[in-house]
């Protein structure tokens, strides 16, 4: 049997919901960190405390696949041969070479060539899918359907990728082709019920995980959450900086968000044991 790697971290639960959450990580090589223009910039487009705002999954009976490694060394919700996933659009690449804002994360000449993209591929980017993949049959046979939950964050206003002030809420389901019609419209009312806005299918629609692994005909049903990072942190007034990014975690600013998350995803379980 396969030991699983330090930086992959698997809860397995019973219920048929899946929370995926690949870009929470900040740890980097350390052989790494010389070739790297700054290391708060390589950590800064992590999604936040998104582990600590979703443990409360556990108690719900939801397997959590999870890496602790940086979106920077290699990001997991891109496909293995790095297409874009919004073609047209300023996105990040499978080891991403600029942050969200566009700034050079790696030192002039010390970007990863095709040989080291290849070996973090191999490395990490394959284990945390097949990770992902052994989760979703092992649930596929003790349900007839399963949610695969892509967790995500970011901070709510990056002009590079969208304009204006993002919704708190944005539900990605690849336009209604990663899961049945029926999961979206208990998961938009959820959302709808709170004091925060949504949107779905916006500017994320979804990545390569709930692209790839969503087919609702296989009883895999797939939706990407990107939350607005104000939502759940007090984001600072200012542009983000080692001074005032990360924001700390406080678990009494993020309880509203937390209580709607949990109503979220007591929504996915209900309706994978009993759809309307």
């Amino acid at each position: 049997m396969t030991e699983t790697p330090d930086w992959l971290i698997i809860h397995q639960g019973t219920a048929p919901l899946i929370l995926s959450i690949p870009h929470a990580g900040t740890e980097i090589e350390w052989a790494l960190e010389d070739a790297l223009a700054d290391p708060w910039r390589a950590r800064k487009d992590a999604d936040w405390w998104v582990g600590q705002l979703y443990f409360f999954a556990r108690d719900l009976g939801a397997t959590i696949v999870q890496t602790s490694l940086s979106r920077t060394m290699i990001d997991v919700n891109r496909p293995p041969d790095g297409a874009s996933l919004y073609p047209g659009q300023a996105t990040t690449d499978l080891c991403p070479l600029t942050t969200f804002d566009g700034e050079p994360l790696y030192n002039p000449g010390q970007e990863p060539d095709a040989m080291e993209v290849l070996r973090r591929r191999e490395l990490f980017h394959a284990p945390y899918h097949a990770a992902l993949m052994a989760e979703i049959l092992r649930l596929r046979r003790m349900h007839p359907r399963v949610v695969l939950y892509d967790c995500h964050s970011i901070r709510s206003w990056v002009p590079r990728l969208f304009d204006g002030l993002l919704p708190h809420f944005n539900i990605g389901t690849f336009e209604g082709k990663s899961c049945d019609p029926g999961l979206t419209r208990v998961i938009e009312a959820a959302c709808d019920a709170t004091q925060f806005s949504r949107v779905s299918n916006g500017r994320f629609k979804g990545g390569y995980i709930t692209r790839h692994y969503g087919q609702p005909a296989k009883g895999v049903h797939a939706v990407q959450m990107e939350l607005a990072t104000r939502g759940y942190l007090l984001e600072p007034d200012d542009d983000p900086a080692p001074h005032n990014w990360p924001p700390a975690y406080d678990a009494a600013y993020a309880a509203p968000m937390e209580k709607a998350l949990r109503n979220i995803l007591a929504a996915c379980i209900g309706w994978a044991t009993d759809p309307k």
